[in-house]
């Protein structure tokens, strides 16, 4: 995943982006970067790795540099960004939340016009930069946007910065967010909302589907009218938007809060505590507690002054070494106690199964584990979120490679949670993660919690809609 925050001040803006920014690192792990223009250094720009470090740590010595009244940043977990070019439009420079799908395609057709490519990823073009070619190829930036949404397959928001304003494009229908915020003196575009407040910024427009505007630190002008299709993403309030944030004016830390009293009266089992799986778990579990009067305990402690993202390493192995190292067990409140855990998925398992081993060695007697989303069983093709090397990775698929013999089984037939082949696979799930008992929120109760249609949401990780797409 990624994210972004752009801002057009009367003053200097350098601090508001930096800042801004800096509230979206909880989204992407391995890049970051800004960009600022002013008349008298032009544009500047930065890009560091988070892979060895913390982004206001990257970007201390930059920011003493920059200049000007104008700027966004970005994070990402994947390519680096932003892009800046020279065209026929004038030099800007992009930032975009993307999944190309159709990247290969769209590479051989930019070769076979002879055009070439300055920047890589992992191996591959950089998609921000095959972002900025499908702008350029067109007379106007709205008419390039929508040559961007035209031409991907996947998904993609994006905010283009030229010499006086920011334009905000968000994805055509609508799979990721993009806010804008008013203070007296600047206007601002972000991903996260959570970024505004102590930037005394007031959340003054939602951007809808496909929906550009440009604004600068007067105020803003819609340049394309919103589509009627939304398909945001539904994890984002699972897990994960930053709790105070709220996309389509539905708060996150709300939603979990609902999703955990929906799994609540669905549940009968006894338990002496409920606790949450740090981070995003805590929303669910304050639910879950609150709807059963079970006592919330914390038989985990986070410890973050050193270790702040359990998937920032690259190699697995030390991935999965932090982490264990950063969730420490208390044995006092778990020993010879029956608790109820609340997590916000299950992908891969992985970290969860140490979690089970480390309390189970902490002497927890039974361990009744509440998943706040159906269980995922289709990778997602829209965002970058439960990509692996093999979709057997997922803990699902995993489960029923177990219970068939098939190469090719229809998993659609598991999505049903009244179905017996679902109980199946939730149990095989169990058994595989050594827990007492396990419990998925069934998806209508999701969408509920959540306050939108079905037909609005991407609900496809659960349910393969959108398969066709």
């Amino acid at each position: 995943m990624s994210g972004f925050f752009g801002a057009v001040s009367r003053r200097d803006c350098v601090m508001d982006v930096f800042y801004g920014t800096d509230y979206h690192t909880h989204l992407g792990t391995k890049r970051a970067g800004m960009a600022f223009y002013n008349k008298e250094k032009g544009f500047q720009r930065a890009i560091h790795s988070l892979e060895d470090g913390y982004f206001r740590n990257k970007f201390d010595g930059d920011i003493k540099g920059f200049k000007g009244n104008i700027g966004f940043g970005v994070v990402s977990d994947h390519e680096a960004q932003p892009i800046l070019v020279t065209s026929h439009l004038g030099r800007f420079a992009v930032v975009s939340v993307s999944k190309i799908n159709n990247l290969d395609e769209l590479e051989a057709y930019f070769l076979s016009r002879r055009s070439t490519f300055a920047e890589s990823s992992q191996g591959n073009i950089n998609p921000t930069e095959l972002i900025t070619k499908l702008i350029a190829e067109c007379d106007d930036f709205v008419s390039g946007i929508n040559n961007v949404f035209d031409k991907v397959k996947g998904s993609c928001s994006l905010l283009l910065l030229t010499e006086d304003r920011i334009i905000a494009a968000r994805d055509r229908v609508g799979r990721t967010p993009i806010v804008l915020g008013r203070r007296a003196d600047a206007y601002a575009a972000t991903f996260e909302t959570c970024a505004f407040p102590n930037l005394d910024f007031e959340v003054e427009h939602y951007l809808g589907p496909g929906e550009i505007v440009a604004f600068d630190a007067d105020g803003y002008q819609q340049l394309q009218a919103p589509g009627e299709e939304l398909k945001i993403c539904s994890f984002l309030w699972v897990y994960y938007g930053y709790p105070p944030s709220c996309y389509e004016g539905i708060n996150v830390d709300e939603t979990r809060y609902r999703c955990g009293a929906a799994m609540a009266r669905e549940d009968d089992v006894e338990a002496d505590f409920v606790a949450a799986i740090p981070d995003s778990g805590v929303g669910h579990a304050m639910g879950y507690s609150n709807a059963t009067g079970i006592q919330l305990k914390r038989p985990y402690s986070k410890y973050t002054p050193t270790w702040p993202r359990s998937f920032m390493p690259q190699n697995q192995e030390t991935r999965e070494l932090v982490a264990r190292m950063k969730l420490i067990p208390n044995k006092s409140v778990i020993r010879g106690k029956r608790g109820v855990f609340i997590d916000d998925s299950i992908v891969r398992g992985t970290q969860l199964k140490d979690n089970v081993k480390d309390l189970q060695e902490g002497g927890i007697e039974e361990m009744h584990m509440r998943i706040a989303c159906p269980p995922l069983l289709f990778p997602c093709k829209y965002l970058n979120f439960s990509s692996s090397r093999t979709k057997l990775d997922l803990a699902t698929r995993k489960a029923i490679s177990e219970l068939e013999n098939s190469s090719d089984p229809d998993y659609d037939t598991y999505c049903d949670s009244k179905s017996e082949k679902y109980a199946q696979m939730v149990e095989q799930m169990r058994k595989n993660l050594g827990l007492t008992s396990l419990k998925f929120l069934k998806l209508a109760d999701m969408i509920k919690a959540i306050g939108l249609p079905k037909e609005k949401l991407c609900t496809h990780c659960w349910d393969n809609s959108g398969k066709d797409d």
